[in-house]
């Protein structure tokens, strides 16, 4: 059936006329005992359920008592399935979809048929319940306030390492999944990318019975991965500390004061330069304005011989010595008297 065709099938059965649901619902991470009320009861509503795979979800309804039709959804066969599962919603029937564990959608499957679902007009409603990614976010003794999810990094190191490089200045938290048999490689990445003192955590097998927090920094993490046979066992998931905010290298305070002194002493053509250059006006015309100040009477200075017309204070002996000019003795010219001729005239 081609696309077209599709979205005029999907359009027909746009609803009004069916109370088709669909329930994306949150299964157990690993302990059966947090399949919350609420979530047993949509998997009893349900005409036929949607599983990533129906052999583990099987093992699920057993355990609970639940007999119902099972269909599979997976990465492999969502985009032929779902206008099969369409179909079942116009014609009334109460969806559940599921997982292998945690809540569909967060690095699972099920996202075309959610929003094919939506788009037609159906009722979509979440059942929530456990989810890896909060429950390490609560253990691992990080900041949680703000985190961003990145699910599984690529399998293949060249890309992995660029995706924690466009990572490495991400002031929140970071949560992924990883596989056991990829954790020292992408832990030794991170280390490289992030730098090895970063905070971080790793969760495996959150809930079950061996369930392991490990916390200390990329390196110290790395170090106890090489060296403890367990930790590269079991569903894992990484939780690291966003970047911490660049320091500033310069002193603003100084630097104010630097610019202060300099602005006094420059002569009045390299300041109006820089001010042509900072505004993008035309050097001649900053220079221009600057000459008609000293022309109307508002050259301040009490210094001549020196080229400064600058409208700020007079220079004082003191004033240059701040700035490590040694004054030539007797070696300023006051209005009205003859210049002096010391070796420090003209500096």
């Amino acid at each position: 059936m081609g696309p077209r065709i599709l979205e005029r099938h999907e359009a027909e059965i746009i609803v009004g006329k069916s109370n088709g649901r669909l329930l994306v619902v949150a299964t157990p991470i690993g302990n059966l005992a947090d399949l919350s009320a609420r979530a047993r009861e949509a998997l009893l509503s349900a005409e036929v359920i949607a599983a990533e795979d129906t052999r583990h979800t099987r093992v699920l309804l057993t355990a609970i008592g639940i007999a119902k039709p099972l269909v599979s959804l997976h990465e492999h066969n969502e985009s032929q399935r779902t206008p099969e599962l369409l179909a079942r919603l116009a014609a009334g029937e109460t969806i559940a979809l599921v997982s292998d564990a945690g809540t569909p959608l967060l690095s699972d499957p099920g996202l075309e048929l959610v929003q094919r679902a939506a788009h037609a007009g159906f009722e979509v409603h979440a059942i929530p319940g456990p989810s890896a990614i909060t429950s390490a976010l609560a253990v691992a003794g990080l900041p949680a306030g703000r985190f961003c999810f990145e699910g599984f990094l690529p399998s293949r190191e060249r890309e992995r390492r660029a995706a924690l490089a466009a990572l490495a200045h991400e002031p929140r938290t970071l949560v992924f999944f990883e596989a056991p048999h990829r954790i020292l490689r992408t832990l030794a990445d991170m280390a490289a990318e992030f730098g090895a003192e970063r905070p971080a955590a790793v969760a495996r097998e959150l809930t079950k019975v061996h369930e392991t927090v490990y916390r200390g920094t990329l390196q110290e993490l790395l170090a106890r991965a090489q060296a403890e046979a367990n930790f590269q066992r079991g569903e894992i998931t990484i939780v690291v500390h966003g970047a911490a905010a660049a320091a500033s290298a310069v002193d603003g305070q100084l630097l104010r004061r630097t610019v202060e002194l300099l602005a006094a002493e420059l002569p009045p053509g390299r300041v109006g330069d820089r001010r042509a250059a900072d505004r993008g006006h035309p050097r001649r015309g900053v220079r221009a304005h600057d000459a008609g100040r000293v022309r109307s009477g508002r050259r301040d200075s009490g210094i001549e011989g020196w080229g400064h017309t600058s409208s700020r204070a007079p220079i004082s002996a003191a004033r240059v010595s701040d700035l490590r000019i040694p004054p030539a003795p007797g070696g300023y010219r006051i209005p009205g008297k003859t210049p002096c001729s010391g070796p420090s005239a003209g500096t």
